[in-house]
């Protein structure tokens, strides 16, 4: 987190090892750059003459974001209109002021309106809230409307690359988690997708009980397509690089933690005894290859711990280069704002609620290490596969599945 606005360089990825492509450390106020900026700098011990000197550069310049304290000069901030501001406070505003359309002829005023470079005071956090008020659905009970999926690919893409003011971290965490069974199931970007979300029906699994939204899907729900991408533009939504930038904030790393807990035990509540989904049923391949009928549920497994994976990956490396100078505080911050535990129930489970429901379900108290992320994604799938009385070579293949992802996404980088 830091003055926001800054834009990574093109191309970088979050996932490299750390010793060809380092993050960029914490944003600050940058280096005076230019030949009058240099002057302003050797200006800086000598206030009086300094002061005359700059308010001729700043006449000269036009509208220059320098202001003075004292003998000490300090980028000038951004206040957040108030008619901005008022959005935080108005869903359905909000809604239609972050809705790029289904073409994306709207993205632009997205960006203009999320990428601040130094909002003033709380103004981050204003920023956050807004993409909270815009793209959560109205009730754990509904599903998410078609505007407010929309408005979630347009937060992500808009956001891509930028590092985020102080305080805004929150707000976009509480987005992603809305969206958990959206983000989880992204994995680049795609030709195929074509809209930046679907309508319910589009998201509607076939015959055999399949499709590539997910599984365990709410009826009437519309889902943000984040591997959408418009040809010849730069309008990209990318999860990933965004959990990167959002795991430097406690409150929004444990928000991201409890959200993809909480979905694997929503989803494993609703496996069968023997750890398949029961809505799929696969006809026999016509070129007598057939796919394991847990494929796709290992795939999902998979999808979840390397989220986790990457969230740990990511809070070792900003303790190792300073990102996190103190990293029991850290995680004690973690703590504070997790609300516990997700165990699965013992009984299978049969509904199917929206996406808001998932992360609204009562936890249970820390049990261990909460920070062993490791441990308590598989002590989850071993009590649940205990008490349902799963096949062992079934439950075994199972932790295998997210033990390995999430081993091989926290080595990525570590």
């Amino acid at each position: 987190m830091g003055d926001g606005g800054q834009t990574r360089q093109a191309g970088a990825d979050p996932n490299e090892d750390p010793g060809q492509d380092a993050p960029p450390g914490p944003g600050g106020p940058r280096e005076p750059r230019g030949g009058r900026w240099r002057l302003v700098a050797r200006l800086r011990g000598h206030p009086l003459l300094g002061s005359a000197v700059v308010l001729v550069l700043l006449a000269a310049a036009g509208a220059v974001p320098v202001v003075l304290a004292g003998s000490e000069d300090a980028p000038s901030c951004r206040k957040l209109p108030a008619a901005t501001r008022a959005l935080a406070g108005d869903p359905a505003a909000a809604t239609r002021a972050l809705d790029p359309g289904d073409d994306l002829a709207r993205f632009d005023a997205v960006r203009e309106l999320l990428v601040y470079e130094r909002p003033c005071g709380d103004g981050g956090e204003v920023l956050g809230r807004i993409v909270d008020a815009a793209t959560r659905a109205t009730g754990v009970e509904n599903p998410h409307t078609l505007a407010q999926a929309r408005s979630a690919f347009a937060v992500a893409a808009a956001l891509n690359g930028v590092e985020l003011p102080d305080g805004m971290a929150p707000g976009v965490a509480r987005m992603l988690a809305q969206y958990v069974v959206d983000q989880n199931r992204y994995t680049d970007s795609d030709d195929g997708a074509v809209l930046p979300a679907v309508p319910a029906e589009q998201a509607r699994p076939d015959d055999e009980g399949w499709t590539t939204y997910g599984r365990f899907l709410a009826p009437g729900e519309a889902h943000a397509d984040f591997e959408h991408t418009r040809p010849y533009s730069d309008i990209e939504a990318d999860p990933e690089e965004l959990i990167a930038e959002l795991a430097r904030d406690p409150e929004a790393f444990a928000i991201l933690y409890a959200a993809e807990r909480a979905w694997l035990a929503y989803y494993l509540e609703r496996l069968d005894g023997q750890g398949r989904d029961p809505d799929y049923r696969p006809e026999p391949a016509g070129d007598g290859y057939q796919a394991p009928v847990t494929y796709w549920v290992d795939s999902d497994l998979e999808h979840m711990a390397e989220r986790v994976g990457a969230l740990m990956k990511y809070r070792a490396r900003y303790a190792r280069d300073g990102t996190v100078p103190d990293l029991t505080a850290f995680d004690a911050a973690v703590r504070r704002h997790t609300p516990g535990v997700y165990p699965a129930h013992t009984a299978q489970v049969t509904t199917r609620p929206p996406m808001a429901g998932i992360t609204a379900r009562h936890p249970a108290r820390v049990r261990g290490d909460l920070m062993d992320a490791r441990h308590q994604l598989l002590g989850v799938v071993s009590a649940w596969a205990t008490a349902r009385k799963v096949p062992e070579a079934r439950a075994d293949a199972m932790r295998q599945a997210i033990d390995d992802r999430y081993v091989r996404a926290l080595w990525l980088t570590v």
